[in-house]
């Protein structure tokens, strides 16, 4: 089980996927359902081909991590926040 968001740049593989994807955005609302999502993603190597080729994902779909995006000081404070922010607005949607 992971424990909090992944940093950009991160590559993972989803369950059910053979394909890798790599995070290129964190706390993502889709906005056609208002769904709450850990991740934004699009196909690794590829890169972004578009907004129709990005996925939306969640810590619990993860399978396996390949890479870990570059972290520094800068990333682990927003992690902190990001994280936080996080688990408030399911606790919100929760109730």
């Amino acid at each position: 089980m992971l424990e909090g968001l992944l940093p950009i740049g991160t590559v993972v593989l989803l369950k059910d996927s053979t394909k890798k994807v790599m995070i290129i955005g964190v706390c993502q609302k889709e906005v056609s359902t208002d769904s709450l999502w850990d991740y934004a993603g699009c196909v690794y190597p590829e890169g972004y081909m578009g907004p129709d080729q990005t996925f939306l994902f969640n810590n619990d779909q993860i399978d396996k991590v390949f890479s870990i995006g570059y972290q520094d000081e800068e990333q682990f404070e927003f992690k902190v926040k990001a994280d936080s922010i996080m688990k408030q607005l399911r606790e919100e949607s929760a109730n």
